[in-house]
């Protein structure tokens, strides 16, 4: 079975993480099949909305470090980066649900939707300064403007886990509730734009992404300044130590890198 399925139905084009085996860490391939998915839903007339969701217990755990290490992004062709500028270009609305570990990527990309909607259990983690990492998806931007700076520089700074309520208050989940009812309530939040304008809901998603100066260009000017520092610090100690340590499950030793 694919490890990221895709269906349209009812107007709404879902894209799940299937690898529930793996808490849906992301590989290559997923992102690969992810933007495919996204490409059809910027050019198929039929796709009204897009829809992201994990199987089982989590949303999806971030990339997948062994298959991240073995092919790191290099480049503007990278399929994780593709993935990452179709979440910031999408015109039309784009949800999620997410449940379980939302870690890395999976807390950045719900940045770029338009509706997020978060079980009880879920865990919010963005873990790259303790990788030897800096942010990606243009969350060093789009963060401080949704929680403020302060909280943006506590989740990024010291990477620490924080629940779906915390999210909430943050301005990052629009709603919470039992996982059981998670999904069938963001399918139907996705499925009420099928019944609308699509032109009065392109132009008001662009209006709403493209005030001022903080707009589409400057959010894809940030995701390529992270790119180039992080393509940087993949290669420098810090990172080779903590993707070491990860791997084999001790705990990183940072004493000798300045």
């Amino acid at each position: 079975m694919s490890q990221l399925q895709t269906e349209l139905r009812n107007g709404v084009l879902h894209i799940v993480f299937n690898r529930p085996e793996k808490k849906n860490a992301l590989t290559l391939a997923m992102y690969e099949a992810a933007n495919e998915a996204f490409e059809r839903a910027a050019t198929d007339a039929q796709v009204k909305a897009v829809l992201i969701a994990g199987e089982g217990s989590s949303f999806t755990a971030g990339n997948d470090l062994q298959d991240f290490l073995s092919a790191p992004p290099q480049g503007e062709d990278a399929p994780v980066l593709q993935f990452l500028r179709h979440l910031a270009s999408l015109d039309k609305p784009l949800v999620a649900a997410a449940q379980g570990f939302a870690v890395g990527v999976g807390t950045t990309l719900l940045m770029h939707c338009d509706l997020v909607y978060a079980a009880e259990d879920a865990q919010f983690v963005l873990p790259f300064v303790h990788l030897g990492l800096c942010p990606e998806a243009a969350s060093s931007l789009l963060l401080p403007q949704i929680a403020g700076y302060q909280r943006a520089a506590e989740k990024l700074l010291l990477g620490e886990p924080f629940d779906a309520t915390e999210a909430q208050a943050m301005g990052l989940v629009n709603r919470v509730m039992p996982a059981e009812a998670l999904r069938e309530f963001a399918v139907a939040q996705a499925e009420k734009f099928s019944r609308l304008p699509a032109p009065s809901l392109r132009a008001t998603k662009r209006l709403l992404k493209g005030l001022g100066d903080q707009g589409p260009q400057a959010v894809l000017a940030r995701m390529r300044s992270e790119e180039a520092v992080f393509q940087a610090l993949l290669g420098a100690p810090a990172a080779r130590e903590a993707m070491m340590a990860f791997l084999q499950k001790r705990k990183p030793d940072f004493s000798a890198i300045e």
